[in-house]
């Protein structure tokens, strides 16, 4: 009698059980901790942080986690909702190419709120980030581009089983209760690509935390499920339309190889959707080499691969929000100004006059030679037509950021100076930063929040 394989789940629910986390992965997830702290208490003066923040303080349960840039403290699922709303908020926080997602946002959102319910430390913090990006890049291999491209969002798809993955570690899990605690957050999991450019694309990403701290808790409480939730015949990556359905060898992998270490995760250093900073990173560069303004400006015109224009669905932005999502205005900003900043996409960012006038002259296109043997939103040919007939061209593989060209420790430094000070005085976003650099050794991670609020900035 043959043995049945054993479910996509159960593999899984081994691996956050038992997983030996690497140290080098170990320090990659502390260098994303630290950018999506920076990037969560900046969001958390952003309105949909702070209608969440409202809604949470109607209706939230026992003050028992906290919500970072401010002294509230809730339930642990409203706790995850909203520093996952904030830290997605302003587009700022990382992103993997492999999973698709924003991972960051909703793992350290369910990390926090976990790690204060289970009373654990900041090595347990980081294996359980560990453990949940690597999931979601198991579960990005297989389900990715179609899922993608089909219009799933996959930060808050693929994004609620890792959450689910790091709540079940950092609640001491044994296999089986994690494996039905991914089960749960796989009935959980959706998020659509039209709501980007509106609020609800944070929103997103923080329901995706809740709903995996909530699947942690129902699994601890003994709710149960099935353990083919992913992989049966109805199961997520059926019904989300994954590229493949068969996961034995992606399952295999864990454990044995980390996507942490050997892909890395891509840092923002412009606060706008990743399919943008190729194309950014390219104009700033001919901008400098070449010393035209705006006015010398012809035609700018951008060349992306078939899935860009599936997400970069603002050609003409009425919102902050939208130009997040807009190659047009992110293209003409960068021109006009030689930058693209958290000011860049305020009213006055939006409305300014220079900009506009570009944009009528930013043309995008599909150029079929992209997105061929790269991942999607990673390329992109600019073509600079300037008024006195000259050509400035360039082709870009991946901007600043990314793992090929990562952020220096002085630049990770200054991003989460920047941020934090939207919402907390400078001297305790200097001391966060380093309890933060720290963070392998800090014995309870509850103490951040203790720090983080001894003084708020009045922005707040």
């Amino acid at each position: 009698m043959s043995m049945q394989t054993p479910s996509t789940l159960t593999l899984f629910g081994e691996f956050v059980a038992n997983a030996v986390v690497q140290p080098a992965a170990r320090l990659a997830a502390c260098d994303a901790v630290i950018d999506t702290v920076g990037v969560m208490l900046a969001g958390s003066i952003e309105p949909a942080a702070r209608l969440v923040r409202e809604v949470a303080q109607a209706e939230g349960g026992a003050a028992r986690c906290s919500i970072l840039g401010v002294c509230d403290r809730t339930g642990a699922g409203w706790a995850a909702l909203a520093n996952g709303t904030a830290a997605h908020a302003l587009d700022f926080d990382d992103m993997c190419f492999v999973s698709m997602a924003h991972p960051s946002a909703p793992l350290v959102a369910a990390g926090l709120a976990a790690a204060e319910l289970a009373d654990a430390s900041g090595a347990e913090l980081l294996d359980a980030f560990c453990v949940g990006f690597e999931i979601e890049a198991v579960l990005g291999r297989l389900m990715n581009p179609l899922h993608y491209e089909r219009g799933w969002h996959a930060t808050a798809t693929i994004g609620t089983v890792g959450a689910a993955a790091a709540g079940a570690r950092l609640l001491r899990q044994n296999a089986v209760t994690a494996a039905r605690t991914m089960a749960i957050a796989a009935s959980q999991a959706s998020g659509l690509k039209e709501s980007f450019g509106t609020m609800v694309k944070p929103l997103q990403a923080g329901l995706a935390g809740r709903n995996g701290v909530l699947a942690a808790q129902l699994a601890e409480a003994g709710l149960t499920a099935t353990d083919r939730a992913l992989d049966g015949p109805q199961g997520l990556l059926v019904a989300m339309q994954a590229s493949r359905h068969d996961s034995g060898d992606e399952a295999a992998r864990l454990g044995r190889n980390w996507e942490i270490v050997d892909g890395g995760i891509t840092v923002k250093l412009y606060p706008s959707c990743a399919g943008t900073h190729p194309t950014i990173d390219s104009l700033l560069d001919l901008r400098n080499e070449h010393g035209f303004t705006a006015a010398d400006i012809d035609q700018v015109e951008i060349g992306v691969d078939s899935v860009s224009p599936t997400v970069l669905i603002h050609d003409r932005p009425t919102t902050g929000l939208e130009g997040k999502f807009s190659m047009h205005f992110c293209a003409a900003s960068a021109v006009a100004h030689g930058r693209v900043d958290l000011q860049t996409f305020e009213p006055s960012g939006l409305s300014d006059s220079v900009t506009r006038e570009l944009l009528p002259r930013v043309t995008m296109r599909v150029d079929p030679s992209l997105g061929v043997d790269q991942p999607p939103l990673t390329e992109a040919k600019v073509v600079v037509r300037l008024r006195d007939g000259r050509l400035c061209e360039r082709q870009a593989r991946g901007a600043r950021g990314y793992p090929s060209c990562p952020p220096s420790a002085q630049e990770l430094d200054r991003k989460f100076q920047v941020c934090a000070e939207r919402a907390v005085a400078p001297a305790v976003a200097t001391e966060a930063l380093g309890w933060l650099r720290d963070l392998e050794q800090q014995l309870r991670v509850a103490t951040l929040a203790d720090l983080l609020t001894r003084a708020v900035a009045v922005t707040a």
